[in-house]
């Protein structure tokens, strides 16, 4: 009886929950309410230290013009993201972009006169596509629709033909296009049904490699003829596994990129028959991605292994492994290699390195000549990288026996070799996905509690990515109850494990974005008493009502991740953090954008209303102007700085 009653009230509260609103986005929440919650103004001291701290950065990694004298990239240093561009290795930055609009650069033409650029409003994550005239400077608008998304494909070799995909049939489904740039004319090349995204092409859209998404991890590819209208099915059909695939060297063969086998992902190519050769031997690490250039001359690949970032190259043809290129770093210890974009030719490929104590650096490598050339210099304006402190990769036990990795940054007068140590108090940061991942590497973000006397501690817990598909699978659906404890193991066994030579334990706090707000948010209900203080910022309270309301492109992705608002719903709210808010102790802040189409701000406004309702202390804090986190660099100096005041205020 008791059960029963339990289950009742759960469904009940879930009701009340859903009926406090409806849809997502900016229009979903009024006026006043907007203005009720608008960020406070930040301490000047503690704003002017932020915005010191995130004024240090690299600008993108960019794409090189066709003729190598020219490099495109973006970069925020005006406080949102613009494009720009310099006319040869560490010359003047010249500003090709402007505006309140955050503007990414998606292709450099092959005739070298123009740029295509995606431009999105405060965080709506509806982009339109736009043409930048490169000798004229002028914007000229391709494609822009209110509540439609537009994702660009790929350029013709004439420059004539832009592909692009876009949901503008229905919210649910991706159409692929062919505008005629002269006149802007359209092309429906395939009307599709779900979602369905442009993967690859050969001879300029003559044959299109397309992938539909039945889940979050979970897809199919097929082979199109645009001529003939032949779709026909390569590889994922009738399974539900996750695949990367592209066009290999070879007619009919394709690059497969899988862990159906194996728990680590691996390269294989596929053969006419759809046999699988491996490329990539087995290891102990995963391989996230891999590229082939537009020639078909080489094969690039990144390896994650235990959160540290490797690369890999394989000839394309023959597939025997080509040496990656010796970086001029001059810290040894580096945490992050990668490639960005190569050159349609093939030639010049840039490659990506991060340390601990500087910001990203890129240089682009000339596989012909062997050159290594630094085209863009960062900058720390008035901020002391040497005192930027290394991430440490320790682990802590679970319930259940299984040790969970986590990344630790300590201050100095808090490491546990100190025998003066101070007690300091330990901020947990669980990542986002929930399929994301934690590293280490360079960080202002982690660094900015770092300098305030906070121990950083950043888990993968059970469902993070590059572990394996094992880990990554072990919170599928009803699963995640089975491993939900993680978030609550970090903090009781920080607090046993690291307690002051005083015998006292440290206080913990708790925070995240996304599927890491939705942690937090956990944390402070579900586990209620184990962290002294939390910040959940665009995370999900009620996952039925979060799945019922985010943005219809999303929704088949996260309920493969979740579960079935109707079918798993008693899971979904057992599940659910609105479902413990009784249980609340400790106080709890919660940080949304207006515009997210991911996690509605309704999901925010229910949570903390349901608290105060209960006269549980909670504060909230709205970005009338903000989607799916902060883009804007003021915001995010508001945004940190009342996470840190709000975690200095309780912890120490």
């Amino acid at each position: 009886m008791k059960k029963i009653l339990m289950g009742l009230s759960v469904l009940l509260l879930s009701a009340t929950a859903m009926a406090q609103y409806a849809g997502h986005g900016v229009d979903s929440v009024s006026e006043a309410t907007l203005k009720k919650y608008t960020p406070p103004a930040l301490d000047p001291i503690m704003a002017n230290k932020l915005k010191k701290m995130f004024d240090v950065g690299s600008p993108g990694m960019g794409i090189l013009s066709p003729d190598k004298k020219t490099l495109y990239f973006t970069w925020r240093i005006t406080g949102i993201t613009q494009v720009w561009k310099i006319d040869g290795p560490k010359s003047f930055p010249i500003q090709l972009t402007s505006g309140n609009d955050a503007v990414t650069i998606r292709a450099v033409a092959p005739n070298g006169k123009y740029l295509i650029i995606s431009k999105d409003l405060n965080g709506q994550e509806n982009p339109g596509l736009f043409r930048l005239d490169i000798k004229t400077g002028q914007i000229d608008e391709l494609f822009r629709k209110e509540k439609v998304q537009a994702h660009f494909a790929f350029v013709t070799d004439d420059s004539a033909y832009m592909y692009y995909i876009a949901n503008d049939r229905t919210p649910d489904s991706y159409s692929t296009y062919k505008m005629k740039l002269s006149d802007k004319s359209v092309e429906t090349i395939y009307e599709g049904q779900g979602a369905w995204y442009l993967a690859d092409q050969r001879r300029n859209g003559e044959r299109l490699l397309f992938v539909k998404y039945n889940g979050a991890r979970q897809n199919e590819y097929y082979d199109y003829n645009p001529k003939t209208k032949e779709m026909t099915p390569v590889v994922g059909q009738g399974e539900q596994e996750e695949y990367d695939v592209s066009y290999a060297a070879k007619e009919n063969q394709y690059l497969v990129l899988s862990n159906k086998s194996t728990d680590f992902k691996r390269l294989y190519l596929m053969d006419e028959k759809k046999q699988m050769k491996p490329l990539t031997k087995e290891m102990n690490a995963e391989i996230e991605g891999f590229s082939i250039d537009q020639k078909y001359t080489r094969i690039i690949y990144g390896i994650s292994r235990e959160g540290y970032s490797e690369i890999g190259a394989l000839d394309a043809k023959t597939f025997k492994p080509i040496a990656i290129p010796k970086l001029p770093i001059k810290d040894a210890k580096v945490d992050h290699i990668f490639n960005g974009t190569t050159t349609r030719d093939g030639r010049v490929t840039i490659f990506g390195v991060i340390t601990s104590k500087a910001p990203r650096l890129a240089y682009s490598y000339d596989w012909g000549t062997k050159k290594v050339t630094q085209w863009l210099l960062p900058s720390a304006p008035e901020v002391d990288l040497s005192k930027f402190v290394a991430a440490e990769l320790m682990s802590y036990d679970s319930r259940d026996g299984v040790k969970i990795p986590m990344f630790v940054r300590f201050p100095e007068k808090c490491r546990l070799d100190n025998k003066n140590r101070e007690n300091c108090p330990v901020v947990v940061h669980f990542h986002g996905g929930p399929e994301g991942q934690s590293q280490p590497g360079f960080s202002t973000f982690a660094q900015s509690f770092v300098d305030e006397g906070f121990i950083f501690v950043e888990p993968n817990v059970r469902g993070s990515d590059g572990y394996g598909k094992k880990w990554i699978s072990m919170d599928d659906g009803p699963k995640r109850e089975d491993v939900i404890g993680d978030i609550e193991d970090a903090a009781l066994w920080i607090k046993s494990n690291w307690k002051h030579n005083s015998g006292v334990a440290p206080k913990v706090g708790v925070m995240g974005w996304s599927y890491g707000g939705y942690s937090t948010l956990m944390a402070m209900t579900k586990f209620a008493g184990s962290y002294e203080a939390g910040v959940a910022l665009v995370g999900m309270s009620n996952l039925v009502s979060f799945l019922n309301n985010t943005a219809p492109y999303r929704r088949i992705l996260r309920i493969s991740e979740y579960g079935d608002p109707v079918k798993d719903k008693e899971s979904l709210m057992r599940l659910s953090p609105v479902t413990y808010v009784d249980r609340v102790k400790s106080p709890l802040m919660v940080i949304q954008g207006a515009n997210d189409p991911r996690v509605p701000v309704g999901e925010a406004l229910q949570i903390h209303e349901t608290l105060l309702k209960r006269k549980i202390p909670s504060e909230l804090i709205i970005f009338a102007d903000e989607g799916h986190g902060s883009a804007k660099k003021d915001n995010q100096v508001l945004e940190i700085g009342h996470t840190i005041e709000f975690l200095k205020k309780h912890l120490k």
